[in-house]
């Protein structure tokens, strides 16, 4: 995990260098930059720095991984990776949920008041699936 923390580290640098150079490529006649495209970049060197400490403080707790070996076979880094849900319907509504929200956006308060609340429904059902029914423990 520390590559890849080290990676998002740096191109959080690398977005950060553009963004600097964007914001005086844009520099109008007033003196200010564009503020929009500025921001966006902005936003993309926060997260990408948000991933890279997250991924090196996850290194520094579970210690080093096959993919940390520099001397490592591909073959080091096989058998289970985790549970997968081989058939659920619950990513499903999660996203029309957000979808509702969102159109609530452009609709009005009350649309996005009722797909937040479904949002938060199928997050509970789709975090809780395994928790009830066949497949509780």
């Amino acid at each position: 995990m520390k590559v890849q923390g080290w990676l998002f580290l740096l191109c959080g640098l690398f977005f950060a260098a553009v963004d600097v150079a964007y914001w005086f490529w844009t520099k109008s006649a007033t003196g200010q930059g564009e503020p929009v495209g500025t921001t966006a970049m902005a936003i993309s060197v926060g997260f990408a720095f948000m991933i890279g400490y997250y991924l090196m403080f996850t290194a520094r707790r579970i210690g080093d991984q096959p993919e940390d070996n520099k001397q490592g076979e591909i073959s080091d880094g096989a058998g289970e990776i985790g549970f997968f849900s081989p058939s659920s319907w619950w990513p499903l509504f999660l996203c029309l949920a957000a979808a509702f929200a969102f159109a609530g956006f452009a609709i009005g308060l009350w649309m996005f008041l009722i797909g937040l609340f479904m949002v938060v429904m199928a997050m509970i059902g789709f975090v809780f699936q395994y928790y009830r029914g066949n497949f509780s423990h």
